[in-house]
């Protein structure tokens, strides 16, 4: 269990970096000072979005920098949350700029989450999710030859914990390769309805709204979608060998 003590300085110096950015807010003559820590509730994070979009107009590099730096925190080191920094990048950068920023941060904290189990955490993993970790493993050794088409399901279906994929996968040898291609790709869809639901965060009056029936019963239909291949290929494959 050695390893795992060498989270420590890198959880330390991940969250200095992000204290002393917090701390350097340029000033706007404002009373309204931005805080260290995360959006709590709808209404703690429409004040962060204004007051970042009254930095943006005099610092916009900072607020990119900022933004992104706490987006792969959180990914980085499995918190919960994401759809709240989702909807702050649909307020901040809109769609168009948005959804790719978001996609992008995604994919890279999901990488670094990645990378850090793969070098420090493999007995955690092995000692907290042995349970899970076994269901996985009968799972991605049945779908070993539509990998791609697997990881894709689970990052799409809205009932998947993503931080438990992100921390198991190389344990479990997912290829470094898949396992970002479809972080980056599978996220996209609940990307995407987060960052459109922010750019109209005033009309939102619940974070509860992301996860209404519908939105999960979209979600579910495209990771039917992602699976379609899968069955595709099993028809032919029954048929050739009848």
């Amino acid at each position: 269990m050695q390893k795992i003590w060498c989270y420590i300085p890198v959880i330390v110096l991940a969250t200095g970096w992000l204290y002393l950015l917090v701390r350097s807010a340029p000033s706007i003559g404002s009373e309204d000072k931005l805080e260290f820590g995360f959006p709590q509730n709808l209404e703690e994070l429409r004040r962060v979005a204004e007051l970042l979009r009254l930095y943006s107009k005099t610092n916009l590099l900072y607020v990119i920098v900022l933004f992104s730096s706490a987006y792969v925190y959180k990914q980085m080191f499995s918190i919960p949350g994401s759809a709240v920094l989702n909807l702050l990048g649909g307020a901040l950068f809109g769609v168009k700029h948005g959804l790719p920023l978001c996609c992008t941060l995604t994919a890279a904290g999901a990488s670094l989450c990645y990378w850090l189990s793969h070098m420090f955490g493999a007995e955690l993993v092995q000692s907290y999710f042995s349970r899970q970790l076994q269901k996985l493993r009968v799972k991605i050794e049945e779908n070993s030859h539509q990998l791609v088409y697997y990881m894709l399901f689970l990052r799409v279906f809205p009932m998947t914990p993503n931080w438990l994929i992100n921390l198991v996968s190389p344990v479990l040898g997912i290829p470094y390769g898949t396992f970002v291609f479809t972080a980056f790709l599978g996220l996209m869809p609940f990307n995407y309805l987060c960052v459109q639901a922010g750019e109209m965060l005033a009309s939102l009056s619940s974070l509860n709204d992301l996860y209404s029936y519908s939105t999960l019963f979209k979600m579910a239909a495209m990771a039917c979608v992602a699976l379609a291949p899968t069955f595709v290929m099993k028809g032919k494959t029954k048929t050739n060998l009848e």
